[in-house]
């Protein structure tokens, strides 16, 4: 049965809300569990040890536990939390940049590889795989058709590498050293005043025919429609897809865990996670579309 994940929050919550959250999901039936800080390296109401001792928790709790790395690296601060987590032998690392992938061949420590990595081929993995490389997951980009001829290419190397597959919430699409909500507000980057806090699921960027673009995330912007893969968990499965990462979202995370769940299981969900919340669908990736497409049949 394939596993599923909950990938790190991608917005930026109180210290309480992050703490609360994970509470929460220790609770749920996900397997593996990614932590740490990935978009904005201002964003410090958890500090690495704090991040550690987190990951101690749930790792208690049965859970396995992945430390994530910031998806852009720009100063020598940003090196040095980037070490704290390469340094340490209790966990795995997310690679999430260039820079996190170099530390962690550096310091010889297992490793995989986050959706943010352009990872294109199986030439590139059998690279990685000599490094350290312990698993990947599919650029969000890619789809289906990409997928199932990378693992079989793997499959045929002889190369067991596990794959895994960004399947719900709003697809991260791009980073800039420019903080696009300290713009909307009028501020510096230096003195955004955290402003992100007030969004805890990202600003609407709405077109002037009101159609919902993107969602913008300081230095980040994601879709603006949810990406939503529960009804091709059976094809997924089928290929060998080996975890399938749900993103963690505000409200309502615990039904959508739970629907996953069911399906994977082989079980009808209760409902449809899209009738949970209030965001256009899409899965055009997937299909080799458009991404903010929603291929007919499907969700």
């Amino acid at each position: 049965m394939m596993k599923l994940s909950l990938g790190p929050i991608l917005w930026f919550w109180s210290r309480q809300s992050v703490f609360d959250f994970y509470g929460e999901a220790a609770e749920w039936p996900v397997d593996t569990i990614y932590l740490g800080e990935v978009v904005c390296s201002r964003r410090r109401e958890l500090k690495p040890d704090d991040w550690l001792d987190l990951a101690r928790d749930l790792k208690a709790c049965g859970k396995n536990v992945v430390l994530s790395t910031l998806t852009l690296i720009e100063s020598e601060a940003d090196l040095r939390r980037l070490r704290k987590f390469c340094e340490q032998d209790e966990f795995l690392v997310e690679a999430n940049d260039q820079s996190a992938l170099q530390v962690a061949i550096r310091n010889r420590i297992p490793f995989i590889t986050g959706p943010s990595m352009n990872i294109y081929n199986t030439a590139t993995l059998k690279i990685l795989a000599k490094q350290g490389l312990q698993g990947w997951n599919l650029p969000v980009e890619l789809g289906k058709e990409t997928l199932e001829q990378l693992i079989a290419e793997l499959k045929h190397e002889d190369l067991d590498l596990p794959a895994e597959v960004f399947s719900w919430g709003f697809l991260p699409l791009a980073w800039s050293s420019r903080c696009f909500t300290a713009r909307h507000y009028n501020l510096p980057k230096d003195n955004c005043q955290f402003r992100c806090l007030e969004h805890p699921d990202g600003m609407e960027l709405r077109s002037r025919e009101n159609q919902e673009l993107f969602r913008l995330n300081g230095i980040s912007t994601l879709s603006g429609s949810r990406y939503d893969l529960m009804r091709e968990l059976p094809d997924m499965e089928q290929m060998g897809v080996s975890t399938v990462r749900l993103s963690p979202e505000h409200q309502g995370m615990g039904e959508v865990v739970k629907r996953f769940d069911q399906v994977r299981r082989g079980e009808a969900p209760d409902t449809d996670p899209l009738q949970l919340v209030e965001a256009p669908p899409c899965n055009g990736y997937w299909y080799g579309r458009p991404g903010m497409d929603l291929q007919k049949g499907s969700s």
